[in-house]
């Protein structure tokens, strides 16, 4: 099987706060055009691990927002984020979960540390990310995924070297358990020293993966440090990776939705005359209500 080979080796955007809780690095649509090289995948946000203090009266985190026309993945690796939207969903996302909603025609939600971690403060690495949808599916009613740790199953590597998580699509006979509207393979992998993994990822998805921690050989021999995002062209079905040390990478991998796209700050739709009602829609009330958050 042919290996895919490497486009692109870069680092994200300059870190930002999101809110006042989440200290972020975007990766996309950011350092190129990524409308098209990485549908259906629009945005990453990553957030290594940053230390918080304690807060005593307020939480740190994001207020009151819409979004329509796409979906957002968060995974926790440290820390806790409390969630509540318009929808009547509500939940907190531990290490190891991932939380999968999909805005739809309109949501309205809250993105805040979780009381308890509020109080005591700590490390909070997180990663959100957020996946397009078809034209089709664009107004569809909100949903929420609430995929804790032991929901989703890993496979275990030869020699016990490393795990890989499958939060969606399928690694091997293993499927994740996220739905999704298009095609998307979503892989939490940890390798350990020395530990190896073989990838597969037909020719015309977009594939990407971000090294969170550690470092790893790609494709034999390409060094790929902590914090560097690799970008595959469409020209295989394979990636290979090796640890040089203990290492957590994000694998990305969907089939591209070639549909035009507009994109305005929470709103991701396919003209801009439908931008301009999703800006009348949430002027107008019609995205919901919060009610009280946890």
């Amino acid at each position: 099987m042919k290996m895919k080979s490497i486009e692109s080796i870069f680092k994200g955007a300059p870190f930002h706060m999101v809110g006042d809780g989440f200290k972020v690095s975007n990766y996309f649509p950011s350092a190129i055009d990524f409308n098209k090289r990485m549908s259906p995948f629009f945005l990453l946000d990553y957030h290594p691990p940053f230390k918080y203090p304690a807060t005593t009266n307020e939480r740190r985190g994001v207020g009151p927002h819409p979004h329509r026309g796409f979906e957002t993945v968060t995974i926790a690796y440290e820390g806790a984020v409390a969630h509540h939207d318009s929808a009547g969903n509500s939940g907190i996302i531990y290490p190891g979960d991932v939380q999968w909603m999909t805005a739809g025609g309109g949501i309205l939600h809250n993105e805040y540390h979780e009381k308890a971690f509020a109080r005591a403060g700590g490390v909070m690495h997180m990663m959100q990310i957020w996946v397009n949808l078809p034209k089709k599916y664009k107004l569809t009613p909100p949903k929420y995924q609430a995929l804790t740790k032991q929901a989703i199953p890993e496979v275990t590597l030869p020699g016990k070297n490393g795990v890989i998580r499958v939060i969606s699509g399928s690694y091997e006979n293993c499927t994740g358990p996220a739905s999704s509207f298009s095609p998307v393979h979503m892989l939490d992998i940890r390798l350990k020293d020395g530990g190896e993994a073989a990838l597969h990822s037909p020719k015309s998805y977009n594939t990407a993966l971000l090294v969170l921690q550690g470092q790893v050989a790609v494709n034999e021999n390409i060094a790929v440090k902590e914090r560097d995002c690799v970008l595959f062209k469409n020209n295989g079905e394979s990636v290979l990776l090796k640890a040089s040390k203990d290492s957590t990478i994000l694998f990305l991998s969907g089939e591209p939705i070639e549909e035009p796209l507009v994109h305005y700050g929470p709103f991701v739709m396919n003209s801009v005359d439908e931008i301009n009602q999703a800006v009348d829609d949430f002027n107008a009330g019609r995205f919901g209500t919060l009610k009280e958050e946890l």
